[in-house]
């Protein structure tokens, strides 16, 4: 994986120190608050509802087992004891205190990471697939590619003030792991009539208040000019980007307001002066940065399907966990593994200081000292023999990380919510918890088969929502927290938002609506038919109809039975 140069280091260095400074101006009321916050969000410093939250970057979403490690010191020294890994590959603590930050910021900086641009309106944290350099329909890395945009665009004087938060995707494999139709940017790695390697560059998508899909604005682009190009559209979008309603200051709305083709001139335009300058990448520059993703020492293995096939008779929790949490590999006898961070009763996406360390621990003895972060909010051991996986499911169970649910209704997606977030309209945590213990029947879910649940506490959207096959939305009504539904949302190649079935509801209805579309699914499927399909083959009418049917009662003693 990739290691800090000087300049890396450097940068790093100098920016703990002035901010070291600024922490202790602010502790001795030398700084006002209001001066304060534009110097503590360039550094991944929140103000939440009781405490500062840090935003830690993971860059594509790579670890090795010692930045784990230190993930877990930090949750345990500096935070209650866990982590939240988010929608976007990072990490974040939501108890931290001020004047630690510095100390923090320098622990990090110890296994070189940061929480540099997690934060303002500059260009985010790159992401990409999960299953980069290992998965079986992998074209090609793109590994090399995100790190080339991260040190690119880390403190770039051009777009350190843009209209708005801007986050790039990276996808290399057939499937789009990386939900690149939602992504301000994104470019999915393509080959052209001669077998040249290139990107289908995307632009405009987005969730939020207006969630919208990205358009295609350059079938192809060479991978020469993959900044290049990128710096036009960021020129084009930071000169015409609303900087008068920060509600309309993405670029999807841009894109809208004159349409992707002509946004795509502009594009082209800009990119005629700069596509040969200083930003072209060479073949010497990849191969620098590539080496860094070396292959590990893989061994020369055979498929181990007569173990395996044994060990699921034997153990039928372990053959339901192989189908749902491992996934082909692009190496014969190796196979990639999601631990998952949903079991019932636990926040999604968390995980405890112990249990950070501890998946450091199975990165070092099973997957050569590496492991990612996944925008579903789990976590990946990319390179595990096939002869371990039964051992290595042992340990997991033991830990609370091997509930087989990866792609399942309680493999959910949400946001931190208004448990936390001074942003959120209401709280998503207590729905989560409520649903999943609704429906915590494996053989039930294993049954009802891939269905994506998506939970929002506001419509900012981090808990991408828009795009859940079930989507549930935090909204105010009067100061009660009330929750709006929509069905028929979806990540991927065949990216769809999906449509408001009407009328919000109280918390305490949740389960029972869940439930309800769940009948409609379960009644009308077609065999092994999938939820997605099954919306789109009989339309939203059906639920709707099931839902507001009759009216759905509150949960034991919650109050009136009704719905709003």
């Amino acid at each position: 994986m990739y290691r800090y140069d000087k300049y890396d280091h450097q940068i790093v260095r100098e920016r703990i120190a002035q901010y070291r400074d600024q922490v202790q101006r602010r502790l001795a009321d030398e700084l006002t608050e209001d001066e304060f916050r534009p110097l503590r969000l360039q550094n991944g410093l929140y103000y939440q509802r009781h405490a500062y939250m840090l935003r830690v970057a993971i860059p594509y979403g790579l670890l090795s087992s010692q930045q784990m490690r230190m993930l877990g010191h930090i949750a345990r020294e500096h935070d209650r004891g866990y982590g939240h890994f988010t929608t976007r590959q990072n990490i974040q603590y939501n108890w931290i205190e001020l004047e630690e930050t510095p100390e923090i910021l320098e622990k990090l900086a110890s296994v070189e990471m940061h929480a540099i641009q997690t934060s303002g309106n500059c260009i985010r944290n790159v992401t990409s697939d999960q299953f980069c350099g290992v998965a079986a329909d992998e074209l090609v890395d793109v590994r090399p590619f995100a790190e080339i945009m991260r040190q690119w665009s880390t403190f770039h004087p051009e777009f350190a003030f843009l209209p708005r938060k801007f986050k790039i995707a990276f996808n290399g494999s057939s499937e789009d792991r990386a939900a690149t139709l939602v992504h301000d940017v994104a470019f999915n790695a393509v080959q052209n009539e001669h077998g040249e390697l290139g990107f289908q560059v995307l632009a405009g998508g987005g969730m939020g208040r207006t969630p919208i899909l990205g358009s295609v604005i350059r079938e192809y682009l060479p991978w020469q000019h993959l900044l290049t190009y990128t710096e036009a559209i960021m020129r084009v979008y930071n000169q015409y980007g609303r900087r008068d309603n920060m509600y309309k200051a993405r670029i999807k709305i841009l894109v809208k307001a004159i349409g992707a083709d002509e946004f795509a001139r502009q594009v082209e335009a800009e990119w005629t002066d700069i596509k040969d300058g200083p930003s072209t990448l060479t073949q010497q520059e990849f191969d620098r940065v590539a080496a860094y993703f070396a292959p590990p020492a893989y061994q020369s293995l055979k498929d181990e399907d007569a173990l395996l096939a044994r060990q699921k008779t034997e153990s039928k929790a372990f053959g339901s966990w192989i189908k749902r949490n491992v996934r082909a590999h692009r190496m014969t006898g190796y196979a990639i593994v999601t631990l998952s961070l949903k079991k019932t009763g636990v926040p999604p996406g968390d995980a405890t200081a112990e249990q950070i360390e501890f998946v450091a621990e199975m990165a070092d003895r099973y997957s050569f000292g590496e492991l990612r972060v996944t925008h579903e909010q789990n976590l990946v051991l990319g390179d595990v023999r096939q002869a371990d996986l039964y051992e290595l499911w042992q340990e997991l169970k033991a830990q609370g990380l091997a509930t087989p649910n990866i792609g399942l209704l309680t493999d959910l997606i949400c946001c931190p919510g208004g448990d936390f977030c001074a942003l959120a309209n209401a709280k998503s945590i207590p729905i989560a918890a409520a649903i999943a213990e609704r429906f915590d029947n494996l053989d039930f879910q294993h049954d009802i088969g891939e269905i994506e649940l998506n939970i929002s506490g506001c419509i900012n959207a981090c808990g991408h929502h828009h795009v859940g096959n079930i989507g549930i939305l935090g909204v105010d009504k009067d100061g009660s927290e009330w929750y709006q539904v929509s069905i028929g949302g979806a990540q991927g190649h065949d990216s769809a938002i999906g449509k408001i079935l009407g009328p919000s509801f109280s918390a305490s209805q949740m389960p029972a609506v869940v439930e309800r579309i769940l009948d409609v699914y379960v009644e009308q499927r077609i065999e092994d038919e999938r939820f997605i399909d099954t919306v789109r083959r009989i339309g939203v009418t059906p639920f709707k109809n099931n839902v507001y049917g009759s009216p759905i009662a509150e949960d034991a003693g919650a109050g009136e039975k009704t719905y709003a």
